[in-house]
């Protein structure tokens, strides 16, 4: 999950819209206006949709087997609405969702799990005794230097512990550059959001881009479209 601030519009309900509420504050229906669509918009002429209505469901087959492989505290970097993070739980493992949302944060403890509102670079709890540190759904892209966010990463996790990361499919290569968000419905203007510095890692890359942050590829595996690396220290 994609996690800024400049987010938190996609992250307000399921089809990316705050929930219609009654006069105490409860939601009491869906809204009739047409759901937006978000993309993320690359400089270099890339433009990918935002999932936001899986975001904010419950976790799909390929978050349960990314949970399957945790067997201890495990912190989810950048845990949106918090699927991973509940899925963790409810293997009852020690799980810590962090993000720099506020709304996010929101979301994830309305699940009943325990949410920090941080940035990822600040200071963490537990430094250094992670079992299992998690960057899925493109975080690997945050900050747009994939190096220093998996150092960072890296730093988290016990000596024997892994970082898995989900890649972009073979091909991508490496890409750091800036992107932004684009919002809106059928027939009404987009909005854009400011742009921020970001990064796409494919999965013939993420070997070396790990080594250069002193980590290593223990694993890589593939879910339809989707790649992940688990990353150990080297």
């Amino acid at each position: 999950m994609i996690t800024l601030d400049d987010f938190d519009l996609a992250l307000g309900g399921p089809d990316g819209c705050p929930a219609e509420h009654d006069g105490r504050g409860g939601p009491f229906g869906r809204s009739t206006r047409p759901a937006p669509g978000h993309w993320l918009v690359h400089d270099d002429g890339r433009r990918d949709p935002l999932p936001v209505r899986r975001w904010h469901g419950p976790a799909e087959p390929v978050i349960e087997a990314v949970a399957a492989r945790c067997d201890g505290p495990t912190i989810d970097l950048g845990c949106g609405p918090g699927r991973l993070t509940e899925a963790l739980a409810r293997r009852g493992l020690v799980a810590l969702g962090v993000d720099r949302s506020a709304e996010a944060v929101r979301l994830t403890r309305s699940r009943g799990v325990v949410a920090l509102r941080r940035d990822i670079l600040a200071p963490l709890p537990g430094e250094g005794r992670w079992a299992h540190a998690m960057l899925v759904d493109g975080n690997i892209g945050i900050g747009g230097d994939p190096v220093r966010l998996l150092r960072r990463c890296g730093a988290l996790i016990a000596p024997d512990g892994t970082l898995v990361v989900e890649v972009d499919s073979p091909g991508t290569g490496l890409w750091q550059g800036r992107a932004y968000v684009l919002s809106g419905s059928p027939g009404v203007r987009q909005r854009r959001g400011p742009a921020f510095r970001w990064a796409r890692v494919g999965a013939e890359t993420v070997a070396r881009v790990a080594a250069a942050a002193d980590l290593r590829v223990a694993r890589t595996s593939r879910s339809g479209a989707r790649c992940f690396a688990e990353l150990v220290r080297s």
